[in-house]
């Protein structure tokens, strides 16, 4: 283990034995104020469900009375219809701004909660700000807690210091119950020695379809417009998206690693990482060739290739983590699953001799928007 990973385990496990959910229901309570930021494929969904939601008790318990994108703002005191959300935006005056966040939450009974369905790291600065003033902030984006390790402390101390929850089941597995599952096991005094597992639903997707036929970049395209990927697919493609996905779960877990701790194998050639944003899609050929090239050698052996996230505790201390494309042979439990499936691996006091094994949709915009607002009814009472 480097020294930075060493001098924090400590008191990494100890903050990770706390939830990052505070659930507190209350029978009868106001409803709850819900700011949702970023209105985009996720936001779409979560608009989407709140609106098949009105009307019946799951709606009674959330009002929404801020949608922001990343040009305009709407603000209702009285609440927004959900359906109406997209013609409230496009009709307002009003630039977005996230000073106005905190003022549009204000006032009302219940409690307040920020939806971050934005992949924006200026929204994730403000994490820990709306935390302190007691706002719980429910998130998709993993650059809150995925990158550095000073922005993930100061999200964990912002909870204690403001009494306010952080929902980050959508962060890693689209809500699948894997950082709960981990917190749980440590509260019941497991020590979690070992995970391993495919984390992107976007290239669990990518190398569940491909087949050396297809050229590689179509299918990333196809990812991308069905909301599998991220906005950028290289962050995707990079393993940056993995890495800050293995990094909240090793936090979790109770090893503060910093970013630079994780190696992270590359898909992105250098020729396609240099492009602006607007110019990757035209480029997307570059991988054509490399994939088709790996595919073909794990054909030959009989294998499957997956993109794996590796994190691993020895017993003198050492970690290991690693991000990249593997090639598998076909009976490994890791070369299973179907669709945008994350599986993912955990050894522990408990599951030594055979891991517990979590396996799920780890994609998509519908189930990310139901793992975002199951985390909004734990916090809202």
């Amino acid at each position: 283990m480097s020294a930075v990973a060493a001098s924090a385990l400590h008191e990494s496990a100890a903050v990770a034995q706390a939830p990052a959910l505070r659930p507190s229901p209350t029978v009868g309570a106001a409803p709850a104020r819900v700011a949702l930021l970023g209105t985009g494929t996720v936001g779409g969904a979560v608009l989407a469900r709140l609106g098949g939601w009105r009307g019946g008790p799951l709606g009674e318990r959330l009002q929404l009375v801020h949608v922001a994108n990343s040009r305009r703002a709407a603000a209702d005191a009285g609440g927004i219809v959900p359906e109406h959300a997209a013609s409230a935006l496009a009709a307002s005056d009003q630039r977005s701004s996230l000073d106005s966040v905190a003022e549009a939450l204000a006032g009302g009974c219940g409690a307040r909660v920020v939806i971050d369905a934005t992949a924006s790291e200026a929204v994730a600065e403000r994490h820990a700000q709306w935390l302190a003033q007691g706002i719980h902030v429910v998130t998709a984006c993993k650059i809150g807690q995925g990158t550095t390790l000073a922005r993930w402390r100061a999200i964990r101390e912002a909870c204690a210091s403001g009494g306010a929850g952080y929902g980050d089941s959508a962060t890693v597995g689209a809500g699948l119950p894997l950082l709960r599952t981990l917190r749980e096991l440590q509260a019941g005094g497991d020590r979690i020695h070992a995970i391993a597992g495919v984390l992107s639903g976007s290239l669990a997707w990518l190398f569940n379809q491909y087949d050396g036929m297809r050229p590689f970049s179509a299918l990333v395209r196809q990812a991308r417009d069905a909301g599998y990927t991220e906005p950028d697919p290289r962050d995707d493609l990079s393993g940056e998206d993995v890495r800050r996905k293995l990094l909240i779960l090793a936090r979790a877990a109770g090893v503060a690693l910093e970013a630079g701790e994780v190696e992270v194998a590359s898909l992105v050639p250098p020729e396609l990482a240099i492009l602006s944003r607007e110019g990757v899609d035209a480029a997307l050929p570059a991988l054509d060739a490399p994939l088709r090239e790996r595919y073909a050698q794990a054909y030959k052996n009989g294998e499957r290739l997956r993109f794996i996230a590796r994190l691993e505790r020895a017993a003198d201390g050492r970690v290991v983590a690693q991000v990249g494309l593997q090639s598998l042979p076909g009976d490994h439990p890791l070369a299973g699953g179907a669709g945008t499936d994350n599986k993912v691996a955990i050894w522990s006091d408990r599951y030594r001799a055979q891991p517990l094994a979590i396996q799920g949709p780890g994609a998509g915009a519908e189930v990310t928007a139901a793992g975002l607002l199951d985390d909004v009814l734990r916090l809202a009472g």
